[in-house]
């Protein structure tokens, strides 16, 4: 399918900016903090927005708590944001949980989780872990219910929602209602994945790109079949909370998301995939400007609500 027509100017703005396989990580986190697709959203006001630390398995863990009005105890999501596991911030994804937070009702937990190549593997997803770990123990203090939690993330942040959802089941809970992964990285780069040939580049992020982002991620290749790092090579998969995958055309990451949607169905895990055509890997964040970006929105806002309801 054609590139939506919606897209097509943007995506000729993004293909201007360089790549960030090119540039160094400092230089990568500037320019990803300056573009940012989710800026063109409105900041829209919650009931309660607050920033604290928390104790991480590497120190003082910094988390950004968003409160839907209204009277408690809320569901509950804990966000992990996109980052090629290298960038990007509470900052860069705060208007995207505020979105959230007062879409699905729920209380939102925001992880600013530690990064590479300064914190490789497994530091990130044993703070996601920790920071899921915590947030059930505080449910109260929260004005949530430990009862509805949801992991939520997008790209790298899918990666991490996945592995914790594996720590989660491993390691004896917190219990959770649901998993939802926004155009996730679900394996390390491998031969087989056609999107990473046809999506390779021209779209944003490309196939050098990922490979770039995994080389600052792991501290030798062979990481690479843990489950922890790449979700999709976990020998057993049952047991894990519901699933929903939001995949896109035209993004190199496609073929891994739906390939990972596929191996949790056939594990037993309730599992909804959904492609959204004619777009590229960061559409979900550009609701201001994209309908396919409001419509995938509204998918994930009923899938949160059912799963609340659970």
């Amino acid at each position: 399918m054609p590139v939506d027509p919606q897209l097509k100017p943007i995506l000729e703005q993004l293909l201007k900016l360089p790549r960030f396989e090119t540039l160094s990580v400092q230089q990568a986190r500037a320019l990803a903090a300056q573009y940012n697709p989710t800026d063109k959203l409105p900041v829209v006001p919650v009931a309660s927005v607050v920033n604290r630390v928390i104790p991480g398995p590497g120190g003082d863990l910094p988390v950004r708590i968003y409160t839907p009005g209204g009277d408690g105890p809320f569901p509950l999501m804990m966000y992990f944001h996109g980052s090629g596991f290298v960038m990007c911030s509470l900052d860069t994804h705060d208007r995207g949980c505020r979105n959230f937070c007062n879409a699905a009702r729920c209380v939102v937990v925001s992880v600013d989780y530690r990064l590479a190549p300064e914190h490789k593997f497994p530091a990130g997803p044993e703070d996601c872990y920790a920071a899921t770990k915590w947030a059930a123990a505080h449910a109260a203090e929260l004005n949530a219910d430990a009862a509805h939690i949801v992991l939520a993330g997008d790209s790298a942040g899918g990666n991490m929602v996945a592995v914790t959802a594996l720590m989660a089941r491993d390691r004896g809970g917190p219990p959770l209602c649901g998993q939802l992964m926004i155009v996730p990285v679900t394996d390390y780069p491998k031969p087989g994945y056609p999107s990473y040939v046809e999506n390779g580049q021209g779209y944003g992020l490309t196939a050098a790109g990922m490979r770039w982002y995994w080389s600052h991620y792991l501290n030798d290749e062979a990481e690479a079949d843990n489950p922890y790092a790449s979700p999709a090579r976990a020998r057993d998969l049952r047991g894990l909370p519901p699933a929903l995958i939001i995949t896109a055309e035209l993004d190199v990451l496609r073929d891994e998301g739906e390939h990972y949607g596929k191996l949790l169905a056939q594990a037993g895990v309730p599992t909804q995939v959904t492609r959204y055509e004619g777009v590229h890997h960061g559409f979900f964040g550009m609701q201001a400007v994209l309908d396919k970006s409001k419509a995938a929105m509204a998918e994930v806002t009923a899938w949160l609500k059912q799963r609340f309801k659970s």
